[in-house]
């Protein structure tokens, strides 16, 4: 058929409903990251001691599977709120390598091919853009944080009863609340660092920088005006802090008072959204 005779017409298949259309992002964005074989390794590493710990409640409510490992019920660590506290501080490791890993990749690319106002001349916010890519991570690290964390917590409660539940319910409050802490603020700060500095790579060893760097530069107030508020420019300690009040109810040793670390908190997320609101823009004014 001659081309002056095909007629044009809209489109006319489903239309995603608005509210949802930021679900596009993430969706491209997905497949990116798991095009990578480096990333999908330590994806899985990330699963390795939730799959440990997942063993050590087992086999503490299985005297004959100790007994053919050859391992006294004693020696077995207790499932408390120290097991908990200990598993959620290793799942944040790895979720700040994997947020290194993931989030400088996210923003970097757009501002540095100018694709932002691809984006913005159609009916997409800029919130909407933001939230897209801040699920991304939001997904990635819930999967090796508080979701593991509430299975494992699940997994307990059903070998050990309502009554372990009842007395350990603030336990599941903690893995779920601090998770989403952590996870909010690495991602934000990440996506921050994303929308600043263009190259992928520098962006991720500032990511390094922030936390490290803040952390001895903190230590250096600390030493230098003998005080402990330089810990809260330490994003590693303000949140151990927190993790510390939600486990066990009480502050750690030798801190700073827990309401200044969840203020240390809220004042890094807001900045981290003030830097993503002066930076995701349809049009850049250099001079």
């Amino acid at each position: 058929m001659a081309v002056y005779k095909q007629n044009y017409k809209s489109y006319q298949g489903p239309l995603t409903p608005a509210r949802w259309r930021f679900l596009i992002l993430p969706r491209y964005s997905f497949r990116a990251v798991f095009d990578s074989r480096l990333f999908v390794m330590f994806f899985v590493i990330c699963f390795i001691a939730p799959v440990g710990a997942a063993l050590i409640i087992y086999f503490k409510h299985n005297i004959n599977a100790l007994r053919a490992v050859k391992v006294p019920l004693d020696r077995m660590a207790p499932i408390n709120e120290w097991f908990f506290l200990g598993l959620f501080n290793i799942q944040n490791l790895f979720s700040f390598l994997l947020t290194a890993l993931v989030g400088p990749g996210l923003i970097s690319p757009d501002l540095a091919n100018n694709a932002l106002p691809l984006y913005l001349c159609r009916p997409f916010s800029r919130a909407e853009y933001v939230l897209g890519k801040l699920s991304v991570l939001v997904t990635l690290l819930s999967l090796i944080t508080w979701i593991p964390g509430l299975a494992l917590f699940g997994l307990q409660w059903s070998l050990e009863g309502n009554g372990w539940f009842s007395e350990n319910l603030h336990i599941a409050g903690a893995i779920f609340l601090g998770s989403w802490i952590w996870i909010l603020t690495i991602s934000l700060l990440a996506l921050a660092l994303s929308a600043w500095v263009k190259w992928k790579p520098v962006a991720g060893a500032l990511l390094f920088g922030v936390f490290f760097g803040a952390a001895a530069f903190g230590q250096a107030i600390n030493n230098i005006l003998y005080t402990q508020w330089g810990n809260l420019i330490n994003l590693g300690m303000v949140m151990h802090t927190v993790s510390v009040w939600l486990f066990l109810g009480t502050s750690t040793n030798r801190s700073v008072p827990v309401w200044s670390a969840w203020l240390a908190l809220a004042i890094a997320c807001g900045f981290c959204v003030m830097l993503l609101a002066r930076k995701i823009r349809a049009c850049e004014v250099v001079r």
